[in-house]
């Protein structure tokens, strides 16, 4: 009994460590280093645009305008692009919700190596609103498929309504 026990004490530790290596914070996820993956939040106040460039030549080959209230987790994997000389890395990414820490990196783009690759961060100019998430398309507050009086720019009430006796 003793002997199963350790047992699953020893499996399940090595599946928390497994599940960890995939954790994403800017801060470096739970065991930071610095070859671990980055993490760029944008938010309403901060809206941030990220571009990377292969500095032999200073043209970007990677840039993304993060909507407020996403991340966009990268990281880079050494030797394992398709060129040995110009692209000898490979970044995988994802952009996901704002806060969020595991998951899977399911974009890829081969990459210049190391030495060569610059990271620029650039803040746009705010506030951006996020987009409303499609469950808020119908709210009754919404202004989609209310009549025009009930809009911002307002209109005429219907001749039939009453709002008082």
């Amino acid at each position: 009994m003793h002997r199963l026990s350790k047992t699953v004490l020893v499996a399940a530790t090595l599946a928390t460590l497994t599940t960890l290596g995939g954790c994403y914070t800017p801060g470096g996820g739970w065991y930071p280093y610095s070859g671990g993956g980055y993490t760029y939040i944008s938010s309403e106040m901060r809206p941030v645009t990220i571009t990377i460039f292969d500095t032999r030549t200073e043209e970007p080959f990677f840039k993304m305008e993060i909507p407020a209230g996403k991340q966009l987790t990268l990281n880079f994997l050494e030797g394992k692009g398709d060129d040995p000389v110009l692209r000898p890395d490979r970044m995988v990414y994802s952009l996901w919700d704002a806060g969020t820490q595991t998951g899977r990196l399911t974009n890829q783009l081969t990459c210049p190596p190391t030495g060569c690759r610059r990271i620029a961060y650039d803040i746009r100019s705010a506030p951006e609103w996020r987009e409303e998430p499609p469950e808020f398309e119908n709210r009754i507050d919404a202004v989609k498929g209310n009549p025009p009086w009930w809009t911002p720019q307002g209109g005429a009430l219907p001749p039939e309504t009453k709002w008082y006796d």
